[in-house]
């Protein structure tokens, strides 16, 4: 479930709070790290959960409508199409799924003002009118139509990011990543009429990062001993730490990981550094992260298989 690229920023985040604050422990990062990790997961659960969250909301409101003191036609006889959706069946029945929510005490039901905007908004949508007038039903139709819900209605909503930055402090940066393994999951369910819970760690994944974060921490201070005295005394006193704690992981994972090669390790970081430093920081990053590995490649120090 989790890649490269998102353990990469999970360990940045740890190693900015320990350059901040140098009191913490290896092994508090560490399990800080884990915690990250898992939060990302118990997100995807949550997120997941909406599908039968919102398809009872549907149902509540049809319900609601047939029992008015003048009901329309319309009323009377609704388009049941998207409260029998096959993924919602799925996971409302799945043992599996139910449990982790239980578990985990997640649920939707706190949040009910959310599910009734986004039912009204979900209306308005063509992809949605579309499903409802498609003369036939499937479990592939079913997962195209949450596929849309799941890739137009959530990452920029505002009143979703304010529900889960109050639920989790891990949470923040995670919806994009999440929502497309959600996607991933709606797809799968669509061919194999089941859920499954993916691995939270792709095979290596949780290795790696673990080594990387303890590389990084072990030998902070002598990475960023070699990072000032890199660049001139102006831009000693400029140095953020965002940067430093970057071109440091850099300097790690190149001398660590031979088999990865330079350039998607220097690409790696100037990525993170659009998201989390300064306008300037791409280039900063790039051109000091590279000149950096050159030299103690010539020194012996970094060596690549690739």
């Amino acid at each position: 479930m989790l890649n490269r690229r998102i353990l990469r920023i999970k360990a940045f985040k740890v190693l900015y709070s320990y350059a901040e604050n140098p009191d913490l422990s290896l092994k508090e990062a560490l399990s800080g790290f884990e915690v990250s990790c898992e939060a990302t997961r118990d997100l995807y659960l949550y997120m997941l959960g909406i599908i039968p969250a919102l398809t009872a909301e549907a149902a509540r409101r049809i319900e609601a409508a047939r029992g008015k003191f003048n009901p329309t036609r319309e009323d009377l006889h609704p388009n049941l199409k998207f409260v029998q959706n096959g993924l919602s069946a799925l996971l409302e029945q799945d043992p599996d799924f139910q449990k982790l929510l239980e578990k985990k005490k997640m649920s939707w039901e706190q949040n009910d003002a959310f599910l009734h905007t986004l039912y009204e908004q979900l209306k308005t949508r063509d992809y949605y009118q579309e499903y409802l007038n498609a003369p036939e039903q499937s479990l592939q139709q079913d997962a195209a139509l949450w596929k849309c819900i799941f890739e137009q209605e959530f990452e920029d909503d505002e009143q979703l990011a304010a529900i889960l930055e109050d639920l989790s402090i891990h949470w923040a940066d995670d919806l994009g990543y999440v929502l497309g393994c959600c996607i991933r999951s709606l797809e799968d369910m669509a061919r194999k009429g089941r859920w499954n819970l993916p691995s939270l760690y792709q095979p290596d994944s949780r290795d790696f990062a673990r080594k990387l974060l303890t590389v990084t921490y072990g030998r902070f201070q002598e990475f960023s001993d070699l990072i000032a005295a890199s660049v001139s005394q102006w831009e000693q006193d400029r140095l953020y730490t965002t940067d430093i704690v970057l071109i440091a992981m850099g300097l790690a994972e190149a001398e660590s990981f031979p088999e990865i090669p330079l350039r998607v390790t220097i690409n790696e970081y100037v990525e993170i550094s659009k998201y989390y430093s300064t306008p300037k920081s791409r280039s900063f990053v790039n051109g000091l992260l590279d000149r950096l590995i050159k030299t103690r490649m010539e020194q012996g120090i970094i060596n690549k298989t690739v």
